[in-house]
């Protein structure tokens, strides 16, 4: 059974810092893609970060030099490094895992969230 559970969300001022945490279980595929996703209230889910197996990153444009991807040694444990925030970073922030495929784009297993809230 996979599970994705993320942790280190909060509440920040503008400017601030946060670094998420997902833990991911059960899943076995050498070849993957793990990634980082956000939804606001409102508003359509977004990609946030991506990784894939061979260690290739890829960011949203308003994410480039603020958040920063990476995994630990064991790769069971995916990050996201959050500086710089905004107000507009304000949102449910999600991990997912799937196969490794074209462009990274579809994945299976969701964690359940954590909230970051940034304020001015």
């Amino acid at each position: 059974q996979v599970q994705l559970v993320e942790s280190g969300g909060g509440s920040v001022q503008s400017g601030g810092s946060l670094r998420l945490s997902c833990v991911v279980s059960g899943y076995t595929y050498k070849k993957y893609c793990m990634g980082w996703f956000r939804q606001a209230p409102g508003k359509e889910r977004e990609e946030v970060a991506v990784i894939d197996s061979n260690g290739a990153t890829r960011y949203a444009d308003s994410m480039k030099g603020r958040f920063t991807i990476s995994q630990d040694n064991a790769k069971t444990i995916l990050y996201l490094q959050m500086n710089s925030l905004k107000p507009e970073d304000t949102a449910m922030y999600y991990c997912a895992a799937g196969r490794f495929g074209p462009g990274c784009s579809e994945y299976d297993y969701w964690g359940q969230g954590t909230q970051v809230t940034v304020s001015s």
